[in-house]
């Protein structure tokens, strides 16, 4: 199954310049080209497809792209949490795209299931490398969740503080706060 991001997350998804000069207590404007970018950086380490913790945390659209709809009458979709299904298009056997109707199909969670009594149609194996079928859904957050909100702020003030990685005589590497570790971790989605 490969993934993709479709729509990005709103810009207001994350910790507005704002509140994050406040929490850095920095009251000029000099820098904030350069905190935006902490920002984006921290959230992009964390959020969707790319980041670490396999989770949206803010709203965006993803689709997937699979050779099938599998045996197992199941569907998991990846980077929670799937809050709708906005489409389900397969290449059926004659080679046409069809599009499911949404009374085909239930989200529970992240679970794509076919309704019940019933399963999924057979899709055809001729779609483009394999990629037959494509479930286009909305994932993520609609509010921030607190301690992805402070463990966002912690990093941004980690990468103020010590906006150097790279000197003449070494590389050093500053490895993410043990307490903004412990706030992610709970979020983390392993596979």
């Amino acid at each position: 199954m490969r993934v993709f991001v479709i729509m990005p997350p709103a810009p207001a998804s994350k910790p507005s310049l704002e509140d994050v000069k406040a929490h850095l207590r920095v009251e000029h404007d000099d820098q904030d080209q350069l905190i935006q970018g902490y920002i984006d950086a921290a959230f992009g380490h964390i959020d969707g497809p790319d980041g670490w913790l396999g989770r949206a945390f803010a709203v965006q659209t993803l689709e997937a792209r699979l050779p099938s709809f599998g045996t197992c009458g199941a569907i998991e979709l990846p980077y929670p949490p799937a809050t709708a299904i906005e489409s389900i298009e397969y290449i059926d056997a004659d080679g046409g795209t069809t599009t499911l109707d949404p009374s085909g199909y239930e989200l529970t969670g992240n679970l794509l299931r076919p309704a019940w009594p019933g399963t999924f149609p057979a899709a055809s194996w001729r779609g483009a490398d394999g990629e037959t079928v494509r479930i286009r859904w909305i994932a993520g957050y609609a509010t921030l969740p607190a301690p992805v909100r402070a463990a966002l702020l912690l990093m941004v003030g980690d990468m103020y503080r010590f906006p150097e990685t790279v000197s003449d005589q070494a590389v050093s590497k500053i490895p993410m706060s043990t307490t903004a570790e412990k706030l992610l971790q709970p979020f983390r989605v392993y596979r």
